[in-house]
């Protein structure tokens, strides 16, 4: 029996996945230091508005049609989706109250609780929506956990459950 050997190309895989969800948690637990609770849920609502947008958005063909290359075109839909999800962000900023008035160190424990459900929203979108995959090579452990079809609605639904509870 061959002992268990990870390949280099397998760990540097992993690397990059775990540095992607490592960077996407720290710009929103940034973010929600900066300017608050009320900021990362309202990026969250902004980013489950955002997928409704971008799943029915009948203009892709159009915008798209004459980039030639697979990751321009992932590119193109990324930029798309962040854009969607800034205006979307923008839009719940203007609706919901701005009820939470804190320092920027104040209830800490609640914002990296936001932050991780934002982030984990990120990653469903990301392995399920997104053409993120395009960037990554698939089958490290990462994409095993959030790229499931059947953890989708799970991982969709966790954030709300998070939201419900704080």
């Amino acid at each position: 029996m061959r002992p268990f050997i990870m390949d280099t190309s397998f760990i540097l895989n992993f690397l990059s996945e775990i540095a992607y969800l490592l960077i996407v948690f720290g710009i929103i637990f940034s973010y929600s230091i900066i300017k608050g609770r009320q900021a990362v849920i309202n990026l969250v609502f902004g980013l489950y508005l955002a997928l409704l947008i971008s799943i029915e958005f009948p203009f892709y063909e159009q915008l798209l049609g004459n980039l030639e290359s697979s990751q321009a075109v992932a590119i193109a839909k990324l930029v798309l989706f962040g854009l969607f999800t800034f205006l979307m962000t923008w839009l719940a900023a203007r609706v919901m109250p701005d009820e939470f008035r804190e320092n920027k160190f104040e209830t800490l424990g609640k914002k990296c609780i936001l932050a991780i459900s934002a982030t984990i929203l990120v990653m469903a979108f990301s392995f399920n929506v997104l053409p993120i995959t395009e960037f990554m090579t698939p089958g490290t452990p990462i994409q095993s956990l959030f790229a499931p079809e059947g953890f989708f609605f799970w991982w969709l639904l966790l954030p709300l459950a998070v939201l419900f509870i704080l």
